[in-house]
């Protein structure tokens, strides 16, 4: 009885080691891939899309092994704002930018995909229950108050993005699922068109002696 109380205790103990090691290594894991360059970065207003598309579209494209950066999913206490994102932006492949009503008072969202039209990044439109006409930037004193440079900056960013062809929702009438499996279809055609580029391009560029 004491031999099997003593072996009993001993697996259990093997058990919670077990497990802690496990517990250690998916955080081990988990910091490698918060530290490697993302393929695609997912550009939103938090309030108005995190909870829906943006996030829903991490997931699935997470799921099919594609490194996606998000805000909230790839950031942690400590980072600095613009450094993380602007070093992400660089890194990645393609950007996604989930425009909504109220995306143009976000000073961040503008930023970004300034950023993705200035680094020639492509960027994957999804207008979701705002049209292209209704996207504009505006100095809003007690919103966001911007510099001339800057509203201009923003609004060759915006126009940009409003004469590439994108995806159309209506959050009213569409399915979430179908709207993120298009963006994720598209996001992988994107991906394989650039991967072949760059093969093509490797193979014609002269090896110097």
């Amino acid at each position: 009885m004491q031999r099997s109380s003593l072996v009993s205790n001993f697996l259990q103990r093997q058990l919670v080691h077990q497990r802690q090691r496990i517990s250690k290594n998916q955080m081990i894991n988990k910091v490698i891939r918060s530290q490697l360059p993302c393929d695609v970065f997912i550009n939103h207003r938090g309030n108005d899309t995190k909870r829906t598309i943006a996030s829903l579209l991490y997931d699935h494209l997470t799921r099919l092994r594609i490194r996606s950066f998000l805000d909230n999913k790839n950031m942690k206490p400590g980072d600095k704002l613009f450094e993380k994102i602007d070093s992400a932006i660089e890194e990645c492949k393609v950007g996604v930018a989930v425009f909504s009503p109220r995306y143009c008072d976000s000073y961040f969202c503008l930023h970004e995909l300034a950023l993705f039209v200035e680094s020639k990044k492509k960027v994957i439109p999804i207008f979701c229950d705002v049209k292209p006409s209704e996207l504009r930037v505006v100095n809003k004193e007690n919103i966001l108050p911007l510099q001339p440079k800057e509203i201009e900056r923003f609004n060759l960013a915006l126009e940009e993005a409003k004469n590439t062809v994108g995806l159309d929702f209506d959050s009213n009438k569409g399915n979430w699922s179908d709207v993120v499996t298009k963006a994720a279809d598209v996001v992988i055609e994107s991906l394989i068109e650039i991967e072949e580029a760059e093969l093509t391009r490797s193979r014609t560029t002269p090896i110097k002696q």
